[in-house]
């Protein structure tokens, strides 16, 4: 008997190890985990959908919900047309028609579209600067017989007074319409990153009960150590400070900031359980998601427990590591995992 199908959304920390939980359900049957670790980011990045519910549900006005419109749509097309930016090319993650489907959302939640134009719609960018010479130019030739249009940033406004349920509505038949696109038909699907931490908030507002979210931490002191000792020196950039006493400051403020989410379709995973106590952590992945384990018929194969040890208790390494790590320790508590036991590191054995 198939499992019910689902859609499975890894989240993080940075450098939390949230694509453990990609590399596990690429182990399972009938899950599409063909997009990998590539980051959807179109709900909660700049100008997002995120962005564009709080701009219009909250301190709501005419001109502000034509910026939050425009700005909303500008970003979903760069999301869609740019092939070489690594959050974008949705029209190859997504789907040919992501675009036309954001343009059908739009003017579901637009009320009024009008020729009117505010200020946001005249400053002056470089293309409209061009135009504006071109037009002066014209206008001296013709001794001021030319009159031409009013240069604006776009020509049409677009004005939003949506209620919070139309908005809802809407946007989460828009978000299904994607991951339906992206694939989500006869199997269960992975979405890595579509949702973060700090917006879980919002989650049963914009997705039904086939949406389960894995959101996975990690002993800081692994983190910080993995951050700027092992990533940083080989290019692989996470914004966290390399100072122990601004790591713990940084770390401690991005932890406090996230509201709480009380869905039951979120499940809080330590990193660590998923190796030192594998078996019974994948068991209580299942059961999350009511699925029937047997179907797990590549275990350990992507996520090998055994291997993945050696990226735990890296403070062990060496006393320099060990040092930062005390203070890491005294300093940020509640977050510091109890390993069940000590191990003994290779240097070969961190990735």
């Amino acid at each position: 008997m198939a499992n019910p199908k689902r859609i499975i959304i890894p989240t993080g920390y940075m450098g939390s190890g949230s694509s453990a939980i990609t590399d596990i359900f690429s182990e399972v049957e009938g899950v599409d985990v063909s997009r990998g670790t590539f980051e959807y980011v179109f709900l909660h990045c700049p100008n997002g959908v995120f962005d564009l519910e709080d701009k219009l549900l909250v301190g709501n006005n005419a001109v502000r919900s034509d910026e939050a419109i425009h700005s909303f749509e500008r970003t979903m097309k760069q999301l869609y047309d740019k092939k070489y930016w690594w959050v974008g090319n949705y029209k190859t993650n997504i789907g040919e028609n992501f675009f036309e489907e954001t343009k059908r959302y739009i003017k579901k939640i637009t009320d009024v579209e009008s020729e009117y134009y505010w200020y946001y719609q005249e400053n002056t960018n470089f293309k409209m600067f061009l135009r504006l010479c071109f037009n002066k130019g014209l206008k001296l030739l013709t001794l001021n017989k030319f009159k031409p249009k009013k240069v604006l940033a776009y020509d049409t406004m677009k004005l939003s007074f949506i209620e919070e349920e139309d908005f809802y509505s809407a946007s989460k038949e828009y978000i299904y319409n994607l991951i339906k696109m992206a694939g989500y038909n006869n199997e269960s699907i992975l979405f890595d990153q579509l949702l973060l931490p700090f917006n879980l908030f919002r989650f049963d507002k914009y997705f039904d009960d086939d949406a389960f979210v894995f959101v996975i931490e990690r002993d800081p002191r692994d983190v910080f150590i993995s951050n700027k000792y092992y990533w940083s020196k080989s290019g692989d950039v996470v914004p966290y400070p390399q100072d122990v006493k601004e790591f713990c400051k940084y770390y401690s403020k991005l932890r406090k900031m996230e509201k709480t989410a009380e869905s039951d379709r979120i499940m809080r995973i330590k990193f660590e359980d998923l190796v030192y106590n594998y078996d019974e952590t994948i068991s209580k992945i299942f059961k999350k998601l009511g699925w029937d384990r047997s179907t797990h018929t590549a275990a350990k194969t992507k996520f090998n427990p055994e291997k993945s040890i050696f990226n735990t208790q890296l403070f062990l390494k060496n006393e320099e590591y060990a040092k930062e790590c005390e203070y890491i320790a005294d300093e940020l508590k509640e977050y510091i995992y109890d390993f069940p036991y000590a191990i003994e590191h290779k240097d070969s054995g961190v990735f």
